[in-house]
């Protein structure tokens, strides 16, 4: 048993300090980025916020309304492959990714989904980032395909982030139990704080020209702008954009005689029944349903994202997105954090 003693921050436990500004408009902030991925070479430009691939909102709906503003979706695990081959023209391969787990059975249905449509992205998605299986089944993808752009996770710390890039994936999710509808802290006992985990695991990515996705957590603008603050190349929603007309689910009433929509985590028991027939017995569930209000077109709630963004950005100074994190400072205001430095 070890016990680490420096303290580890969450959204919650900073706010960013104002700076000096030569900016005179919101209007006059570039929120587009351009990357070029470590293994795939692919130079890519746009918004870095991305809907996460879950049940809701990994849909090609939501990646049909978000390319509109050069934003990404990782589509979900589940998408048939008749789904992905009636694709219209209005898709924009630059604009999204197809999922896969790493058993045998992912990988035959990812290999004819990419060999039938030739995606751009492909994102490896596992709860725990940990394993060898999971780096191996990265460098089989790698040697595969060795012009797609992987994006592979989830894991925490600096270490495993490095690993997963030396094995080939170009783009980290960071990210374990943050979620709104995640309990795998809860079952498990196992996590790292958000902000913590999004600033160490940037460092190690940019060493070695990799890049990370800060995944969950997010429950407002000012936490995507702390993501961005803390050295996030990208941002993944998934409860932010839940609730929408995109989610291609069926708005229901609830006990308040209000519209809403059913949203639930990918290792829910509602997930496991609906995709594999229910939960194994040798496991649990480390997720939960809710149900989140009916809020209509995504586009208002992209709106006020993209608009609290470049408001952030007017506050410390920060012409472009790319700005953001040098001119960050965090002030810690939590009160447990600040009675550790006593």
């Amino acid at each position: 048993m070890q016990i680490e003693a420096a303290p580890k921050l969450d959204f919650k436990d900073v706010l960013i300090r104002p700076k000096r500004s030569k900016l005179t408009s919101r209007k006059d902030v570039e929120l587009n980025r351009t990357f070029t991925f470590l293994h795939s070479g692919v130079c890519w430009t746009g918004v870095p916020i991305m809907a996460a691939n879950m049940d809701g909102v990994g849909t090609y709906s939501m990646h049909h309304s978000l390319a509109r503003h050069r934003m990404f979706t990782c589509l979900t695990k589940q998408t048939p492959l008749d789904q992905h081959l009636l694709k219209s023209s209005r898709d924009q391969p630059a604009y999204y990714a197809i999922s896969t787990g790493i058993s045998d059975q992912d990988w035959s249905r990812t290999q004819e989904i990419v060999n039938q449509t030739n995606p751009l992205f492909l994102c490896i998605d596992v709860a725990n980032g940990y394993t060898e299986a999971f780096s191996e089944f990265i460098q089989k993808a790698r040697e595969t395909y060795p012009d797609i752009t992987i994006i592979a996770g989830n894991v925490v710390t600096a270490d495993m982030t490095q690993e997963l890039l030396l094995s080939g994936a170009d783009i980290i999710k960071v990210g374990i139990g943050p979620g709104s509808v995640c309990t795998t802290r809860i079952k498990t006992g196992v996590g790292y704080p958000q902000l913590s985990a999004i600033i160490e695991c940037a460092d190690a990515a940019h060493g070695l020209n990799g890049h990370i996705i800060a995944d969950g957590g997010c429950t407002c603008p000012g936490d995507i702008a702390k993501a961005f603050g803390a050295g996030a190349d990208f941002v993944m929603l998934g409860g932010m954009l839940a609730g929408h007309d995109e989610s291609e689910l069926e708005p229901k009433m609830g006990d308040d005689n209000k519209w809403c929509i059913e949203f639930y985590g990918n290792s829910s028991e509602e997930a496991m029944k609906r995709h594999k027939g229910g939960v194994a017995n040798y496991r649990t569930s480390e997720g939960r349903k809710v149900r989140v209000p009916w809020r209509g077109p995504v586009d208002y709630t992209v709106r006020d994202i993209l608009g609290s963004i470049r408001s952030t950005c007017t506050y410390v100074g920060a012409r472009r997105l790319k700005e953001l994190s040098k001119r960050t400072t965090f002030v810690c205001c939590s009160q447990q954090f600040n009675t550790s430095l006593l």
